[in-house]
């Protein structure tokens, strides 16, 4: 009598993907990445550093010496009044790091990862995506210092404030570039396009650079405006470096600091989720 011969062994199940929600899986191998894009840009370094610093200028100038010679000074608390220029340059200087961050982790990180597919290219040594968007993080807040460190450069040339205390605000600055450049790459992963910058830019960066007392004191604002302003990214940075320039400490640094930290790291998860989706996809 023959026995029913055994079925053939079923094929081992793929292994399930892992969610693109999981923890970051970061390395070493970022630099590379990083010193890569060193390297290209060191080549037009001269015009990028005119492109970045010729527009914060301009605003300082014209609103700084225009508008303060009407304004005269402003209120920074209660009974301290300084001079406008001092306070525009504070919140400006914040504005500049926003924007030069903004402008590398979109269009020019934009390009890498969908024009001229470097990202691609990158990934196929041995170099994880999580790496390659960190590198993008990371140079885009270099980017920023870089620039505000020039600005700082002219401001302390036309003695606006020699305050020593600028030494704290430069990696201050740096922090502000990070947080910055993480939540540009939320929008880098969304675009489908150059255009789709342009909702970024309007809905997001200009509301936030008129609410966050970069132009004037957020005490002119409504209070339910107010009330949403103590929150926006911008409206802290600004919170801790306008009285560094002022040669005096933040009010309250550890409460500024926690919205910078959290903002950073749920920005740069967010951004690091979509791109993964993106590129599965």
């Amino acid at each position: 009598m023959q026995t029913a011969a055994p079925p053939p062994p079923s094929a081992p199940l793929p292994p399930p993907t892992p969610s693109v929600w999981m923890p970051p899986s970061l390395s070493a191998r970022w630099w590379p990445v990083f010193l890569r894009n060193l390297l290209v840009w060191r080549k037009l370094a001269i015009p990028s550093l005119v492109g970045n610093i010729a527009e914060p200028l301009m605003w300082l100038v014209a609103f700084g010496y225009g508008m303060g010679a009407l304004v005269g000074q402003v209120s920074v608390g209660e009974g301290t009044r300084v001079p406008y220029i001092l306070f525009l340059a504070s919140g400006s200087i914040c504005m500049s790091a926003m924007n030069a961050a903004s402008f590398e982790a979109l269009y020019s990180a934009f390009s890498r990862m969908h024009v001229q597919k470097t990202w691609d290219g990158i990934m196929n040594a041995p170099v994880r995506l999580d790496d390659v968007v960190l590198a993008e993080m990371l140079w885009a807040a270099f980017k920023a210092l870089f620039t505000v460190t020039a600005i700082l450069g002219v401001m302390l040339a036309l003695g606006i404030s020699h305050s020593p205390k600028l030494l704290v605000a430069w990696p201050v600055l740096l922090g502000v570039g990070i947080m910055f450049s993480s939540i540009a790459l939320i929008f880098n992963a969304l675009a489908k396009g150059y255009d789709f910058f342009t909702y970024y830019f309007t809905l997001v960066l200009t509301p936030m650079m008129f609410l966050s007392g970069v132009f004037f004191p957020r005490e002119q604002l409504p209070p339910i405006v107010r009330a949403i302003s103590d929150w926006l990214p911008l409206t802290n940075a600004v919170e801790l470096v306008r009285p560094l320039f002022m040669d005096q400490w933040p009010a309250h640094p550890w409460r500024h600091g926690l919205v910078l930290v959290v903002t950073t790291v749920v920005a740069f998860w967010v951004a690091l989720a979509l791109t993964r989706k993106r590129f599965r996809s």
